[in-house]
């Protein structure tokens, strides 16, 4: 039966010796001896492809042990397709040393049933690596750290299923080309990385000596140093670059160069050249393409298909976009998580819109903030118009919190109390929330702290979003084909002052992507600030740094 379904899929020339082709046959069966024959009969398709055993026992199962790629008289053009991919996965931002490319080309030249055996195998097995981690992301990273990992790789990823698809492939080449993420995100980020591995490869940029701070007006003998820094990433504004090559006085024009660089680099654009500036400056650039690549590993582990409307939120950049038909609408400032409350990485569907919500104090910030201030100060729930229950019951009895003694409560009976705070002004969710229901409780919703929005770095909130334009997103949206919402009716239903639920026709996609280097509308490349430590991990896994 086996033999049947796959005889459409592998044609050997007529002209060979019939003695060649069992020849090789006899090879892959030699070969494969090494993998325990009850795994031949396995009937899971889920087989962990980090196992060579079991993705090879499956595939050659199915194919009844005949070659895939290879033939008596050696490697198929598909071999060569297959090939030619393992050894460009650096364009992805994956390292061919991964896939044994070395073994595989050596063994193209070789015309042995047993080295064309092994050939095969070596094929077939990179291959599974290398659709699972150019499309799901990386399986090391997921058996090195699978707690701050648990993004990466796909626990469901079927080597069996994946190898049916490459053999039923009209055109192998289009088919693999499909697999990475199609989305401009991904594509210009991989084009940043060819630009700035052609920096690395061509020297980078020198390195600027520490030392006292430069203002703008001042004479420092490494203003030179930094102008040449700058020209080579493109930071360099003309008139500079024509200035004399010995001027160490610090003007106007290198001014706003440095300005810019500071802009691509998260930094306070005040054309202050002080420690931070410097140390981004003296950044290497085969840092920089290190800190690409993570971004695009990021990438693989998140939905491919963004959607034709969709919200971009970048944790790293705390900011908020929006895209129509494949055009960037807006953009704007957000706050995220702190430190110890991380905004997660993930990928949902916004389904309604809440306007004058009341706000439900989580336990966890109930007992660890709002009881040490009550019992400093019993008025400060009524103050802010946080009503107590007794419990979360929905028939719960409302307690005057004035009333409470704190000092008796203990935090675990804290937790059980429900505290609910009323719309208004007051209100920490603001005057709207945006509710996409998720296992981390995470939203997006307004504030009425907007004066942290002028902050550089805007990591305030215990993991949700605060956004800081709530109308006008609202009224993004919220508008379709059919029906345009305005920022005007936006606020004539948040000034009536009732708690509304307005759901969405149509579920809208909202992705929350950590991103530390980008290429923005204009294409200029950003390299951020790593607010929560994450690429030093994932450097440290990627490249065992």
């Amino acid at each position: 039966m086996i033999l049947t379904v796959m005889a459409g899929l592998f044609v050997h020339p007529p002209c060979l010796a019939s003695e060649d082709m069992d020849a090789l046959t006899a090879a892959m069966e030699e070969h494969l001896k090494c993998y325990p024959l009850e795994l031949l009969s396995h009937e899971r398709e889920q087989l962990a492809v980090t196992s060579r055993d079991l993705c090879l026992a499956a595939v050659y199962h199915y194919t009844g042990l005949l070659p895939l790629w290879v033939t008596p008289e050696g490697p198929s053009p598909k071999a060569s397709v297959v090939l030619d991919f393992l050894i460009n996965a650096e364009t992805e931002g994956l390292d061919p040393k991964n896939y044994e490319i070395d073994q595989i080309a050596a063994l193209f030249a070789e015309r042995r049933p047993h080295s064309l055996a092994r050939l095969d195998t070596l094929l077939t097995f990179n291959l599974i690596k290398y659709i699972h981690d150019v499309s799901k992301g990386q399986i090391k990273l997921r058996d090195a750290r699978p707690v701050l990992f648990s993004e990466a790789g796909d626990d469901d990823f079927a080597p069996l299923s994946s190898m049916k698809k490459v053999l039923a492939a009209p055109d192998l080449g289009a088919y693999l080309a499909s697999l990475p993420p199609a989305h401009r995100h991904y594509r210009i980020l991989k084009g940043a990385l060819k630009t700035y591995r052609e920096l690395a490869e061509a020297g980078g940029w020198p390195s600027i000596p520490a030392g006292r701070k430069i203002r703008p007006g001042d004479q420092d003998a490494r203003i030179p140093v930094v102008a040449e820094r700058l020209s080579v990433t493109g930071d360099l504004d003309p008139g500079v670059a024509q200035a004399p090559r010995h001027a160490e006085y610090y003007g106007p024009a290198l001014t706003h160069s440095v300005a810019r660089f500071q802009r691509r680099h998260g930094l306070e654009p005040d054309g202050v050249i002080g420690p931070k500036t410097l140390a981004a400056m003296n950044v290497s650039a085969s840092d920089a393409v290190k800190q690409i690549i993570i971004n695009l590993t990021r990438w693989r582990w998140q939905e491919h298909d963004l959607g034709r409307k969709y919200l971009l939120v970048n944790i790293a950049n705390f900011d908020l976009t929006a895209f129509d038909g494949g055009q960037e609408a807006f953009s704007f400032p957000v706050i995220v998580g702190k430190f110890q409350h991380q905004t997660p990485n993930f990928s949902d569907r916004i389904i309604y819109l809440e306007f004058n919500p009341y706000w439900n104090v989580p336990p966890s910030i109930a007992k660890n903030e709002e009881l040490p201030n009550l019992r400093r100060d019993r008025h400060s729930l009524a103050r802010r118009h946080i009503r107590l229950f007794s419990s979360w019951s929905p028939d719960a009895a409302e307690i005057r919190s004035t009333s409470v003694d704190w000092n008796s409560i203990s935090p675990a009976r804290m937790s059980g109390f429900k505290l609910r705070q009323d719309p208004g002004p007051w209100n920490a969710l603001g005057r709207v929330k945006f509710i996409f229901p998720n296992h981390y409780d995470v939203y997006l919703h307004d504030t009425p702290t907007q004066n942290l929005f002028s902050r550089t770095q805007r990591d305030f909130s215990h993991g949700c979003i605060r956004v800081s334009d709530p109308l006008g997103l609202a009224a993004f949206v919220l508008s379709t084909a059919e029906t345009t919402w305005t920022r005007d009716r936006v606020d004539a239903v948040i000034r009536e002052g009732k708690n509304t639920v307005r759901r969405l026709p149509e579920p809208l996609p909202v992705h929350i992507t950590y991103q530390t280097s980008w290429v923005d509308k204009n294409g200029i490349i950003y390299f951020n600030r790593d607010v929560y430590g994450r690429d030093q991990k994932l450097l440290q896994a990627l490249f065992h740094k």
